[in-house]
């Protein structure tokens, strides 16, 4: 039996049994069952239903698949938070949402009973090949009802009794490389060669984002402050001292964030000066995000999904992390930054489940993350970035 990769004692206690259950079932259906992979698919699925910053992590996966199967129709399923941005993405000739209960906000999203007669009607399509880029039980449950012919995912967080392709997921290795590895791993690959991606702008999104800073005096220093969930949230106050002190260095403050970020947005804007201040918080929709950002000569952010569109559209960032780890979602560009504390419990990595003495208050790995770091640090990517491009000029 793999090692389970869930925190929860509870929850790896059921997905454990579920597992035993399920291998016992493939077991038994195996002699009456003749399964073999197609040897060039031509209808393939791929799932992501995780929020955008996973989605944006595997989409150099995505491409690999579409580089090994260049004639095929590539169908993705997505989180309705990613259609915009999936529906940019070149690979891909179908986006179709689908809201996990687990995964959306806000009390919405569909049960497993649900997903899975959803995933049932994917039968009428007749896809040669299913992938799940989750390491998640229910979304290999998805997977298995979809009918494909050849399906592939990971066994570290349950479920692989339902794929014919279960890899153990690497917690060590960073979400892209995982990805890629088991996209190998399903067109017998022994390694696909590292490749640079660029997220895609359409033209009017590009120009929503021009008409958004038109004026502003260069640099352009985005502040992303929410963290996105509690544990992942760098003080406010510490951001708004740093924007301050980037501003008194004659930069312009990009404020960014969505609609339900706004009273975050507003608690640093208001310390920060407003002739130096664009407040493109609420109002854009993703893909203008990716356009404004790519905008930016640095991102300061949190381990939030902002960061990961800087890192796909090429912007150099300042991430700020506490208890994510590094190896596992840092941008990994150049010029990117990482500031963090070394601690003996950090990083932990346990986001959707904090260790009790972590929450209800900022834990002690961010707590320990001051102001003069992350201005140092954007500073030294904005030096980078003007030596850089006095040395292609």
């Amino acid at each position: 039996m793999p090692r389970l990769h869930i925190y929860d004692r509870r929850e790896r206690r059921l997905v454990l049994a579920a597992d035993g259950m399920f291998a016992a079932a493939a077991a038994l259906a195996r002699p009456f069952r003749s399964r073999r992979p197609v040897a060039s698919p031509r209808r393939i699925l791929l799932l992501r239903l995780e929020r955008i910053g996973d989605l944006v992590m595997v989409l150099p996966a995505i491409a690999d698949v579409r580089r090994l199967a260049p004639d095929a129709r590539i169908d993705l399923v997505v989180g309705s938070w990613n259609q915009s941005l999936a529906s940019a993405v070149p690979e891909v000739s179908r986006v179709e949402t689908l809201d996990a209960a687990w995964l959306a906000r806000g009390g919405t999203g569909r049960g497993i009973v649900s997903l899975s007669r959803a995933a049932r009607a994917w039968r009428t399509e007749d896809y040669d090949l299913a992938i799940n880029f989750e390491p998640d039980l229910r979304s290999n449950v998805l997977l298995a009802a979809s009918g494909a012919a050849w399906t592939a995912g990971y066994r570290s967080g349950g479920g692989g009794a339902l794929v014919d392709v279960a890899l153990d997921y690497d917690t060590r290795a960073h979400t892209t490389d995982n990805a890629r590895r088991l996209v190998a791993a399903v067109f017998g690959e022994a390694q696909i060669p590292a490749e640079s991606y660029r997220l895609a702008v359409p033209p009017s999104a590009a120009a929503a984002a021009r008409q958004r800073i038109d004026g502003a005096a260069r640099p352009l220093v985005g502040l992303h402050v929410s963290g996105g969930r509690a544990i992942k949230q760098w003080d406010l106050d510490r951001f708004a001292a740093a924007g301050r002190r980037l501003a008194a260095e004659g930069m312009t403050i990009i404020l960014t964030g969505s609609a339900a970020d706004r009273p975050l947005v507003d608690a640093v804007r208001t310390h920060l000066p407003s002739a130096q201040v664009v407040d493109a918080a609420g109002d854009l929709d993703l893909l203008e995000l990716a356009a404004l950002v790519r905008e930016l000569d640095v991102l300061v952010t949190g381990d939030t999904g902002p960061m990961h569109v800087a890192a796909a559209v090429g912007t150099p960032i300042v991430a700020i992390f506490g208890p994510s780890d590094p190896a596992r979602y840092a941008p990994r560009g150049p010029r990117d930054r990482v500031v963090r504390v070394e601690l003996p419990c950090s990083p932990c990595n346990r986001i959707r489940l904090p260790p009790a003495r972590c929450t209800g208050h900022t834990p002690d790995c961010l707590v320990l993350v001051s102001v003069e770091q992350v201005f140092e640090a954007t500073l030294t990517v904005l030096d980078a970035t003007r030596r850089a491009k006095a040395g292609s000029a």
